[in-house]
C-alpha cells in the first residue's frame, strides 16, 4: 500500500466545484456553448494560404533607404 494514498481526500477546491454543479443547473452546458463561441471554429484552408502568398518579403534591414 502506499503512504500518500488517501481514497477519501478531495480538496477545497473540488468540493467547491461540486457544490457549485449541484446548486447551478446547466452550467456545464452554458460552459460548453461559451467555448464554441471563441475556440470551436473552422479553419478555411484557402483563404490561409491567400494570405500566405500574398505577404510581401521584408528587407534585411527595415529603416535602410534604397539608394540608386
Amino acid at each position: 500500500m502506499n503512504i500518500f494514498y488517501r481514497p477519501s481526500y478531495q480538496s477545497d477546491a473540488t468540493l467547491f466545484i461540486d457544490q457549485l454543479k449541484a446548486e447551478t443547473p446547466g452550467m456545464e452546458e452554458r460552459q460548453r456553448e461559451g467555448l464554441a463561441l471563441l475556440w470551436d471554429k473552422s479553419v478555411d484552408r484557402d483563404a490561409i494560404g491567400a494570405f500566405e502568398d500574398a505577404r510581401v518579403a521584408q528587407k534585411p534591414y527595415v529603416y535602410q533607404n534604397t539608394t540608386k
